[in-house]
C-alpha cells in the first residue's frame, strides 16, 4: 500500500527562503554629516581704557613736556649749541646780546676752513676740575646757551690754515703773500694795521675778530687755537628776531 503523504510542491521551500524582491541590490553608505564651523577665537582681555578728554591731557602732558625737553637738551649739548655773544669783538657781524647756533658735528666731517665763525675753548685756560653736581650743572646750562664765563670760550673767524704764513700789512691780511678777500669785514676796520709774519703751525688756526679793532684774537693775546679746542661753527643767529639769518664764510 502506498501511504497518502503529503507531496510539496515543487519551489515551495525555495520561495520561502528567497530575498524580497523590493530590497534594493545596493548597499546605502550611512548619512555624512555637514562639517562644524571653526571654534571662535579666544578673546584677548580688554585693556583698560585711557581717560579721554582733557583730563587725559592733561595726565599726560607733563611727561611730554620732560620728553621734550631732554631731547632739546642732548641735541644742543651733542648736536648744535646755542651760544650767547657777549662782546663786541665780531662786530658788525654778530653783536652784543645775539645768539647763534653752533654746529658741534661738522669738524668731525672735514677740517675748519678759511672764513669759518667758529667757537673754542679759551687755549691758554686751564682744565677745571668739577664735581658731579657741577659737571652737570655746567652740562645743562652750556646747553641751553647760558654763559656763566665769557672768557672760557670765545667766538672769532678763521682766516689762517695750518702750514700758511699769515702777516698784516696796511689793515690787509696777506695769506703766504697773496692778499686775502674778506666781504664780510666793515669799510673802515681799523685796528692793528701792522704784524709781523708768522706761520700757523700743524693742526692749529689763525683766528681774527670781524672788529678788528677791539678783538682778543690770534694777533695778542690768544695765539694760535689747536684743533681740539674748537666747539663747532656757528651757522645762524637765531636772536634777536630783527636779526635772525645765516651766517657766512668765504
Amino acid at each position: 500500500m502506498v501511504s497518502s503523504g503529503s507531496v510539496s510542491r515543487p519551489g515551495q521551500d525555495e520561495a520561502s527562503t528567497s530575498e524580497d524582491p523590493l530590497a534594493s541590490p545596493f548597499v546605502q553608505s550611512p548619512t555624512t554629516s555637514e562639517p562644524k564651523p571653526p571654534a571662535p577665537a579666544p578673546r584677548r582681555p580688554k585693556r583698560e581704557e585711557r581717560p579721554k578728554g582733557v583730563i587725559g591731557f592733561l595726565t599726560e602732558l607733563p611727561v611730554l613736556l620732560i620728553i621734550a625737553f631732554l631731547l632739546a637738551l642732548l641735541i644742543k649739548s651733542f648736536l648744535v649749541q646755542a651760544f650767547y655773544i657777549p662782546s663786541e669783538s665780531m662786530e658788525p657781524t654778530l653783536g652784543i646780546g645775539d645768539r647763534v647756533l653752533v654746529n658741534k658735528v661738522v669738524y668731525h666731517l672735514h677740517p675748519p676752513r678759511r672764513g669759518d665763525v667758529i667757537v673754542f675753548e679759551d687755549p691758554l685756560g686751564e682744565e677745571v676740575d668739577r664735581s658731579p653736581v657741577s659737571a652737570f650743572w655746567h652740562w645743562l646750562t652750556s646747553g641751553l646757551g647760558v654763559s656763566n664765563s665769557p672768557e672760557k670760550d670765545f667766538i672769532k673767524r678763521v682766516v689762517g690754515l695750518p702750514g700758511e704764513t699769515v702777516e698784516i700789512h696796511l689793515c690787509t691780511v696777506y695769506i703766504d703773500g697773496q692778499p686775502l678777500d674778506e666781504p664780510y669785514l666793515p669799510e673802515d676796520n681799523g685796528g692793528q694795521c701792522e704784524f709781523a709774519p708768522v706761520k700757523v703751525p700743524a693742526e692749529s688756526l689763525f683766528v681774527l675778530g670781524d672788529n678788528r679793532g677791539n678783538s682778543k684774537d690770534s694777533r695778542f693775546g690768544l695765539g694760535f687755537i689747536p684743533y681740539d679746542k674748537v666747539v663747532g661753527r656757528a651757522f645762524v643767529i637765531i636772536w634777536p628776531p630783527s636779526r635772525i639769518g645765516w651766517l657766512h664764510g668765504l
